[in-house]
């Protein structure tokens, strides 16, 4: 194994991204966090190519209709489904078009979720979360790396082009009734730490975001769930905070960040006594 010299990791302590001028790709941009990331970014001068499945969402954005704003020319959107490489497909042709085969961000923020046993639960509900909740994002990373790497040829820009993941304080600790997408965000975890320190030689940053939950429209499209099912959750944030801390994050190339008191408590009470939380959690999922 070939490791990284010192004189390769010296930019460690001065990375830093810059939001004007860069062009971005952010997935799930239609509604929640990917929506208010997406205005963040653009009120910070960086053209995001929002990629989502519902047209009429993304128009709205574009117009501005549902905050009374203008129109902004700074969105890109491309409607379609993450998992198709034609989606793909389409967003590499606006980087080819409008940074020249460069891009300086990519968030991979579309997710599903669903509620209910295991055993109750049909494969299907597996497999579907999986796939877009980690492989898509994969397949987006491992064609996104070429065009970031032409981010850092370009040395008078004076940042760090970078990969954020949006994660979950599930992807730290399981719990019940969640195990398809805790396994796609330990999935997730796991896989954005390894890329990281591939990529470190490269230049470029990989940021892991891990909000508990968010209110936004994410309950209302859960797969394979039956109606009427609850969340158990500790507190929650709203999709602006969340979206402002995740910009944040991106801006000071942050290798990780665990979001809310809640999330906090969980992850770093299973570090303290993993038996402890796992009978709060089984007495929870009973209730």
């Amino acid at each position: 194994m070939k490791w990284p010299s010192i004189a390769s990791l010296s930019f460690l302590n001065r990375r830093r991204w810059r939001a004007d001028g860069s062009l971005a790709i952010v997935t799930g941009a239609s509604s929640g966090i990917g929506r208010e990331l997406t205005r963040q970014l653009v009120e910070h001068g960086c053209r995001v190519i929002a990629v989502a499945r519902r047209r009429g969402r993304l128009d709205e954005l574009v117009s501005g209709a549902d905050t009374g704003k203008r129109p902004c020319e700074m969105i890109i959107p491309i409607v379609g489904d993450i998992t198709d490489e034609a989606t793909r497909h389409a967003a590499w042709r606006q980087v080819d078009q409008h940074g020249d085969g460069r891009l300086d961000l990519l968030v991979n923020n579309a997710g599903i979720g669903g509620i209910g046993r295991f055993i109750d639960a049909e494969p299907e509900r597996m497999r579907q979360i999986m796939e877009v909740n980690f492989h898509a994002p994969v397949e987006w990373t491992r064609e996104a790396i070429p065009y970031l790497k032409n981010a850092v040829i370009i040395a008078d820009r004076h940042q760090t082009p970078v990969i954020c993941n949006i994660g979950s304080v599930l992807g730290h600790r399981a719990v019940p009734e969640k195990s398809e997408y805790c396994a796609s965000k330990f999935a997730m975890h796991g896989w954005t730490d390894a890329i990281r320190a591939e990529l470190v030689a490269d230049g470029i940053a990989v940021v892991l975001v891990s909000p508990s939950t968010t209110r936004s429209e994410f309950f209302d499209s859960l797969v394979g769930t039956d109606p009427g099912q609850k969340s158990a959750s500790i507190g929650s944030w709203s999709t602006d905070a969340v979206a402002r801390a995740t910009y944040r994050a991106i801006v000071a190339c942050r290798s990780e960040v665990i979001l809310s008191l809640g999330g906090k408590a969980l992850v770093y009470g299973d570090r303290i006594s993993p038996p402890i939380l796992n009978a709060v959690l089984a007495r929870r999922s009973e209730d």
